[in-house]
């Protein structure tokens, strides 16, 4: 019998805090707590050393069900397309006009969130519709 195991889906990034709440709020995700003794996030950065603030941050899923997502700082930028990403499911059993505007409406709450919108792949023999898109340091996901 094979055992099924969990996933942690993580990030790179050159701001791991910022990148992770923008996740919060696409996903309906929380951030966790501050450490113990620590008010805020920033309280707790500011106790680090200069290179060791915002290293990394998580985002949980509130429920337990979704994947952890775990966002860290590394030195270099983006350069190239994702190899992976996230689809997430908005649209999910509609169809046609009724999923374009569903996929529509969270491009718009996205982008004012910070997200970029790419192109929009129509549905064709195979594939649905989905909006392409871009988190806040230019991660591409997808609008399924």
């Amino acid at each position: 019998m094979s055992v099924i195991r969990q996933v942690q889906v993580t990030f790179d990034c050159a701001q791991p805090e910022r990148v992770a709440r923008f996740w919060c709020e696409v996903l309906g995700y929380v951030a966790p707590p501050p450490p113990e003794g620590f008010a805020t996030w920033d309280a707790y950065n500011l106790s680090l050393p200069p290179e060791k603030r915002d290293a990394g941050f998580v985002a949980s899923d509130p429920t337990g069900v979704g994947p952890r997502l775990y966002f860290q700082r590394v030195p270099e930028g983006k350069v190239v397309k994702n190899r992976v990403h996230l689809d997430v499911r908005v649209g999910t059993g509609l169809e046609g006009e009724e999923r374009l505007a569903a996929l529509e409406a969270e491009a718009a709450r996205l982008v004012a969130l910070g997200a970029v919108r790419g192109q929009l792949l129509l549905a064709d023999e195979e594939n649905e519709s989905c909006q392409v898109m871009q988190d806040v340091e230019g991660n591409e996901f997808c609008l399924d």
